[in-house]
């Protein structure tokens, strides 16, 4: 510390005679010397104010472009969700499409080729909207009506057998061990195992366990689209699944499964009509639950 201020006051010139010879004698005082002389050498340049402001006022900025690190990261998210996105949407353009009309209610909807179906309650429809024009084929379980736009080959599939048509109007109907065909305008072809058979307007037709039943219909549409249920010589069972499906309640059956066969109409709106209807014509009795189950028993 005494040293360092005996160098500021010999550097400053407050030394007195005989302490500039003591400090002169000491062994830093020729470095310090050699410093001292160097420094005076040293000059700084001279500066004209006015021109260096006036420069730097009136000098363009350049600024260098910096990309953030958290864009980058950004484009590449992105990037990876376009990927993602277009993956996704090939997939859905590929995939099979599915309609369902669950039990108490109906679907419409259209096709790619603005064909027209209805679903009737407890039913689906499957079938691939890519390249639809030139592969018009759906899967049906249940029954469904078909009004076809004209174009090439239409084709319902059902586990029982298909119906093929160019452009028409028809009702396919697959439903246990039943397979049901109305055309109610052009022609189709159905088929059945090994059966082939040609429908044109107002014609009808019934497989059942390989026996075959042909009929005609009256009606330019299906009725169950107005709310009426068909059926033609059919058993108390399958009557009673329909009424399960039309208005979505449970039946119980207690009574003898009877043998008999009913042809006419119950209303798909009026859920103790159509019961008395059935309960009449196979003598039996409705008992109804407070929860939504119905129990059929012998009179």
């Amino acid at each position: 510390m005494e040293e360092n201020y005996e160098l500021a006051r010999w550097l400053a010139g407050e030394m007195t005679e005989s302490e500039l010879i003591a400090f002169q004698k000491t062994p830093e005082y020729a470095t310090y010397s050699k410093i001292a002389t160097y420094s005076k050498l040293l000059e700084a340049p001279h500066f004209e104010e006015d021109v260096i402001l006036n420069t730097v006022v009136h000098s363009k900025k350049t600024t260098t472009k910096v990309i953030p690190l958290y864009k980058s990261w950004v484009f590449k998210v992105a990037a990876i969700l376009v990927v993602a996105l277009s993956t996704t949407l090939v997939f859905q353009f590929f995939s099979s499409a599915t309609e369902t009309a669950t039990n108490g209610e109906r679907t419409s909807f259209l096709l790619p080729d603005t064909s027209e179906v209805v679903l009737n309650s407890g039913s689906e429809i499957n079938y691939k909207k890519w390249n639809w024009d030139n592969n018009r084929k759906l899967e049906l379980d249940g029954e469904a009506y078909f009004k076809v736009a004209k174009g090439k080959r239409f084709e319902v599939a059902t586990s029982l057998g298909k119906v093929t048509v160019l452009g028409t109007q028809f009702n396919v109907k697959n439903r246990n061990n039943r397979f049901d065909v109305t055309c109610f305008h052009g022609k189709v072809k159905v088929n059945y195992k090994t059966r082939e058979i040609i429908l044109k307007q107002g014609e009808s037709v019934t497989f059942e366990n390989n026996s075959e039943l042909n009929y005609r219909t009256e009606t330019s549409k299906p009725e169950w689209l107005e709310n009426k249920i068909i059926f033609n010589k059919e058993k108390l069972l399958p009557i009673l699944e329909e009424i399960e499906r039309q208005y979505n309640v449970s039946i119980e059956i207690k009574a003898h499964h009877s043998s008999d066969l009913f042809t006419g109409k119950i209303p798909a709106d009026n859920l103790d009509l159509s019961l008395e209807i059935i309960a009449s014509t196979f003598h039996l009795k409705v008992q109804k639950t407070k929860t939504n189950k119905i129990i059929i028993e012998e009179k």
